[in-house]
């Protein structure tokens, strides 16, 4: 609850999938002031009829939303969840500039271990923190978000690490709304323990074209999952990354808790002849390991099946 003469947080959602929808979803209906960047069907639906959350861990709930496909119309905002797919994030990162006021918080929540730092290259890198999404959600139909696995965790925090008045504010802001929220003094390590989980999750969903459950059922594809992971890790610390010890012994137990039917993202778009996050995910495992001389078999075998489909199905002969 906002405490009297509280000012209200406003908010610009730039990229309303499953990620942007979800948490976005969940600041609007706690009475924030937020405003959802979107395109398409995607966009008329929420105009219409409003945006539906379909969650496993708050229900079901339809709430009327603001949304535009032009970020002028808005102005300067509090907080940009950035939130659009990765091969989008240059042109999106360029469209966002009037959002930006002098207080301006931009949190990438996105795939990959580069997103703030692409970012910074378009807009500075002063408005920019780090954040990482722990929630299986997509699009279900127009104007609906289904979230369908994960803890729906939220961390973020300073790229330069430690804490700070707008982290505080902004944890302040996402308990207000339910959402699971961390703020985290070490936000580049959560940032690899998500691209650890992330490369194995979505990269061998999509490969094997299976959910969560029966990849770890069988013993080659539980072995592939893990090897995925341990080559991630590699990296990460090549890169000078202090990962846990053990942590893929702690992503392995994560995944034999979750729900079974989990899909990574890369399969949700795959199986929807969607374009690929290929490169922020398997790829860049693949370009970092050749950069530190780090050996990625596994990850290169998941990149170079799915490269074909990187930009949507490909036309057969």
């Amino acid at each position: 609850m906002r405490s009297l003469g509280e000012r209200i947080m406003r908010i610009a959602v730039v990229g309303a999938g499953g990620t942007g929808g979800f948490f976005g979803g969940l600041l609007a209906r706690a009475g924030m002031d937020v405003v959802f960047i979107a395109r398409g069907p995607h966009l008329e639906a929420m105009r219409r009829r409003g945006l539906t959350l379909k969650s496993r861990l708050v229900g079901d709930a339809t709430q009327p939303v603001q949304a535009t496909d032009d970020p002028r119309h808005i102005g300067p905002v509090d907080l940009i969840l950035f939130c659009v797919k990765t091969y989008d994030t240059a042109d999106a990162a360029a469209q966002i500039r009037p959002l930006i006021g002098a207080d301006t918080v931009i949190l990438p929540v996105q795939n990959g271990v580069e997103s703030a730092e692409r970012i910074a290259q378009v807009v500075g890198s002063a408005p920019v923190i780090g954040g990482v999404a722990y929630v299986f959600s997509s699009i279900e139909a127009p104007g609906v978000v289904s979230q369908t696995a994960g803890p729906g965790r939220l961390l973020f925090g300073e790229i330069s690490g430690g804490t700070s008045p707008r982290t505080e504010r902004l944890l302040h802001t996402f308990s207000a709304a339910g959402i699971a929220a961390e703020l985290r003094p070490d936000i580049r390590v959560a940032l690899w323990e998500k691209f650890v989980n992330i490369c194995a999750a979505s990269g061998v969903t999509a490969l094997t074209r299976l959910p969560i459950g029966p990849i770890l059922a069988c013993a080659e594809t539980s072995a592939l999952f893990r090897g995925t992971m341990e080559e991630v890790e590699s990296v990460g610390r090549a890169c000078g990354i202090d990962l846990p010890t053990g942590i893929v012994d702690q992503l392995s137990a994560f995944f034999a808790n979750l729900e079974p039917w989990a899909r990574g993202s890369l399969a949700h778009d795959l199986a929807a002849g969607r374009r690929l996050e290929l490169e922020a995910l398997n790829g860049a495992v693949v370009r970092l390991g050749r950069a530190h001389g780090i050996p990625t078999p596994m990850n290169f075998v998941i990149y170079a099946a799915l490269k074909p489909y990187v930009n949507g199905a490909p036309t057969l002969p």
